[in-house]
């Protein structure tokens, strides 16, 4: 079961590190002109707030998913909220995107050997966004009760986000400087419209699960016959 938690994760670890929020920009700029270093300090700042947003989603959701977690109506309400984020994120996209640009231009002042001042910037950045903490509450009562709402299981596929999502955003730290002239707004733009589709095709996927659970029942058993054997 962890197995496939941590499995779960990873394409939610990669449309994290593509979607939510300034600290893709202002990331790839401390990358450019401070360094590695200084990028990944920053870049943990954002994790920490993360993980901050997750216990105060949990913990606010905990009692209602526990009592719904059998209920197919729940796929209902999650693929719901999940279509209505990423249609919101779409729509929103153009009026965000101008400005994260704004923020980028604004120069932070900050030296790249100052880590606790980069490592709080990239905190505060994303710990003011409160679409953060709607994403998080949103992937929790998606996948809250498909894993029975256990505890050690949530704190592993989370914590399996999370990493992906650090892995993917060293890829980004690293390539910045290759990619500096393809890494243009415009094109982050286009990036991040093509996630919030997919987040939308997610919400369709999961409210058919919802009113057809036999039919959905019926292609895990014929394809994953052993996901109920716990490993």
């Amino acid at each position: 079961m962890y197995l496939q938690d941590i499995l779960t994760a990873i394409p939610w670890g990669l449309l994290l590190a593509f979607s939510i929020g300034p600290g893709f920009f202002v990331l790839l700029e401390t990358s450019i002109t401070k360094g590695f270093r200084a990028a990944f300090t920053f870049d943990l700042g954002i994790v920490f707030s993360d993980v901050i947003f997750i216990l105060i989603a949990y913990l606010s959701t905990n009692q209602l998913l526990e009592q719904l977690k059998d209920s197919p109506t729940l796929f209902v309400i999650g693929g719901i909220i999940m279509l209505a984020y990423g249609l919101i994120s779409f729509i929103l996209l153009k009026r965000n995107f101008q400005k994260q640009t704004e923020i980028i231009k604004d120069d932070d002042n900050i030296p790249k050997n100052n880590y606790f001042a980069l490592f709080f910037r990239g905190f505060l950045l994303n710990f003011i966004n409160i679409g953060v903490l709607g994403f998080w509450m949103m992937i929790i009562i998606t996948y809250g009760p498909q894993m029975e709402m256990d505890t050690s299981r949530i704190a592993v596929f989370f914590a399996a986000i999370l990493v992906f999502y650090l892995l993917f955003d060293v890829a980004k730290i690293l390539l910045a400087k290759q990619l500096k002239h393809k890494l243009i707004p415009q094109n982050i733009y286009k990036i991040k419209r093509v996630i919030s589709m997919i987040i939308l095709i997610f919400g369709l996927f999961f409210i058919l699960q919802g009113f057809f659970p036999k039919e959905k029942e019926m292609i895990t058993n014929k394809f994953l016959p052993n996901t109920s054997v716990e490993e």
